[in-house]
């Protein structure tokens, strides 16, 4: 083990955490922020989204003031660890550094869900040694603590796709004041590339492919025991072409030619993957949940690689969602209209080069809300005055 140990924790021995990345300041600041807490630092999102460079990249922040002995990362499904538990892999640790079980350490615990028992793990770790502990995994399922044993121990940091500053800065991209008229432009190829940073970076098609494939097969297909994969396949395909749409499950049940609770069963494990989110209708809880929910792509690039680079207004408020997620929108519906979403109490309706016309029009001037915002260009979304979340 010691040898898998050492290749994995560079610092030990001088080295760089990893060689030079590009930042995300805004997850890198609230991981920053939660240094000083005890709280067990659970970061998730979908596969390849930059997990593993955050955490990376906050072992380099750390290493400013603490010695390299005392951090300790591993990436939980590295070959050759298969056969250990994580205390056993962390006990190996403290005796190659020859460490007390009193001296504090820093955890950080890659791809924890490898471990069928980390809960239980993890909550030992916390109740009896004095380690401050972060874990990523990409799975919602994976995730769950059934038995609760981590409960009021964590908390959790969602890393979501780049966002458009982000986006520019992956590309090398600045733009002056005197050439802001470029965004515009640069925007739209975000439309099209999305925010998978290595994608980005590389727009390697083969990459997105594969990554697609190894969602649908290791976190899907294997995990959940299924057997038809061209029904997997096809239901992907069926939700990429529904994003920023109302989804039924009847029709979608009707096309693929299986029962509505098959629906609702694989409807479960492409959210537990990140691949997709939902929202509700706004209003009462029976028309919550008797109406359908909206589905959006968990990112704009993949959903644009299984569908072709089309319905670029529904790709636009894919984005917009993706900016406003971590306020919980929901969507409008009355007498067959629909508004986009509700938030904080923030009416918003998204069309690309469209108006607002007719009845919709008629039901988002007369809707209540304390603000009301109509994003029908790049330059309205780029003019917004608050930030995606992080979280």
């Amino acid at each position: 083990m010691k040898p898998i140990l050492y290749k994995l924790n560079p610092w030990w021995e001088g080295e760089n955490a990893l060689p030079e990345t590009i930042p995300r300041p805004r997850y890198l600041q609230w991981l920053k922020a939660s240094l000083d807490l005890r709280d067990i630092v659970m970061v998730t999102g979908l596969r390849r989204v930059g997990k593993t460079t955050l955490l990376r990249q906050l072992i380099d922040v750390l290493l400013t003031d603490v010695a390299p002995s005392d951090i300790f990362y591993v990436s939980l499904d590295a070959y050759g660890l298969e056969s250990y538990s994580i205390h056993e892999i962390v006990e190996q640790y403290r005796m190659l550094h020859r460490h007390k079980m009193d001296r504090k350490i820093y955890l950080f615990l890659d791809e924890v869900t490898a471990k069928p028992d980390f809960n239980r793990e993890l909550k030992d770790f916390y109740d009896h040694e004095n380690v401050k502990i972060h874990a990523s995994a990409s799975s919602t399922s994976l995730f769950r603590d059934q038995k609760a044993h981590l409960t009021g121990r964590t908390r959790t940091l969602e890393v979501l796709p780049l966002d458009f500053d982000e986006f520019l800065r992956f590309k090398g991209v600045q733009i002056s004041a005197k050439d802001d008229h470029l965004r515009e432009s640069h925007f739209m190829d975000y439309l099209e590339t999305g925010g998978l940073p290595e994608y980005v970076l590389t727009g390697d098609i083969v990459y997105l492919t594969e990554l697609i494939d190894s969602i649908l097969h290791k976190d899907i297909i294997a995990f959940h025991g299924l057997k038809d994969v061209t029904l997997v396949r096809d239901f992907f395909r069926l939700l990429m072409e529904r994003a920023g749409k109302q989804f039924t499950a009847n029709r979608i049940a009707n096309i693929l030619g299986i029962s509505v609770d098959t629906v609702r069963r694989y409807m479960a494990y492409f959210l537990e993957t990140y691949l997709i989110y939902t929202i509700e209708r706004c209003g009462k809880l029976n028309q919550r949940l008797r109406s359908p929910l909206k589905v959006y792509a968990g990112d704009v690039g993949i959903r644009n690689l299984a569908t072709g680079f089309r319905n670029k207004g529904a790709v636009f408020e894919n984005l917009v969602y993706l900016w406003i997620k971590h306020r919980n929108p929901c969507y409008v519906l009355e007498n067959g209209n629909e508004i986009d979403f509700l938030f904080d109490d923030v009416l918003m309706e998204v069309k690309l080069n469209q108006p607002l016309s007719g009845k919709q029009r008629a039901l988002f001037e007369a809707h209540p809300a304390k603000e009301k915002r109509f994003i029908s260009s790049p330059r309205d979304f780029l003019d917004q005055d608050f930030e995606a979340g992080s979280k």
